[in-house]
């Protein structure tokens, strides 16, 4: 404080607690008769040649928000938001489209004993063959192979852009590396994918659910125009795609857990691969 007076007395002996200095010669007088606001309206005007009449005209009698303006209920849009589900949820029934808690309820995805059999699953390969396929726009297989096996490879860059948002069910899976080892080795045909993990039927006619979250798991994708598989097959005798000329590509499960349907219409971006 000792301070600030002497730099105070320095300056002029300036008296901070003097009165106001006047404006237009008069003192600023407050009360019932005059407000604050008009005349403080009609001072702030000053490109006006009437500023009484400009008062008057725009803000006289009138309810202006100076600011914060108001922001609509936490209710409201609680309100709004369920009516935006109700909504997408007739949407959806009226297009025969499940959702996932009604599929849950209605046990769509849930096998029985003698429905986990591997070669019942056969088809739905063959089918995710010709998708790949046409997906990917490969080649016919040459009569004669190829001393150069490199020349028949698609553009990688263009078959990573296309296989990351591919639907996987009917396709083989094997896990290369993952952080629970006994999960190691198992590989079978996905007969769903969720989110988080991948649910396979293997040779042995066994249901197992694979997680994404860290494993690394080998996807094969064919390397010429698949034929067409028969549609059934006794059990030891089936053919897949690991039986004939395939690609095989690796899957981080850290950088894959999304639904089919996310991944669909989902932008990836490049990231770094971190090792298990």
């Amino acid at each position: 404080m000792a301070f600030m007076y002497y730099r105070a007395a320095d300056s002029g002996h300036k008296d901070v607690y003097a009165a106001l200095p006047l404006i237009n010669n008069e003192r600023l007088k407050i009360d019932s008769t005059t407000p604050f606001i008009p005349s403080y309206v009609k001072r702030s005007v000053t490109r006006s040649s009437d500023p009484a009449q400009t008062y008057a005209s725009r803000v006289q009698g009138r309810q202006i928000l100076l600011e914060n303006p108001a922001r609509e209920s936490k209710a409201k849009k609680e309100r709004e938001e369920k009516r935006a589900q109700r909504t997408a949820e007739r949407t959806r029934k009226a297009a025969g489209v499940i959702s996932k808690k009604d599929s849950r309820k209605q046990g769509l995805w849930k096998l029985q004993k003698d429905e986990t059999k591997f070669h019942l699953f056969l088809p739905l390969h063959s089918l995710w063959l010709g998708y790949m396929s046409e997906l990917l726009s490969l080649l016919p297989q040459p009569a004669v192979a190829s001393t150069d096996p490199a020349s028949a490879m698609p553009s990688a860059a263009g078959m990573h852009a296309k296989l990351i948002k591919a639907d996987f069910h009917g396709a083989i899976v094997t896990v290369r590396q993952s952080k629970n080892p006994c999960l190691v080795g198992l590989s079978g045909i996905v007969m769903h994918e969720t989110e988080n993990a991948f649910k396979v039927i293997t040779r042995n006619d066994q249901l197992k659910m694979l997680p994404k979250q860290n494993s690394i798991f080998v996807l094969a994708v064919p390397l010429y125009v698949m034929p067409a598989l028969p549609p059934t097959a006794p059990s030891g005798t089936s053919k897949t795609i690991l039986d004939m000329p395939h690609i095989e590509l690796e899957l981080y499960g850290n950088h894959f857990c999304y639904r089919a349907a996310e991944r669909a219409g989902r932008k990836f971006k490049h990231k770094e691969t971190i090792e298990l």
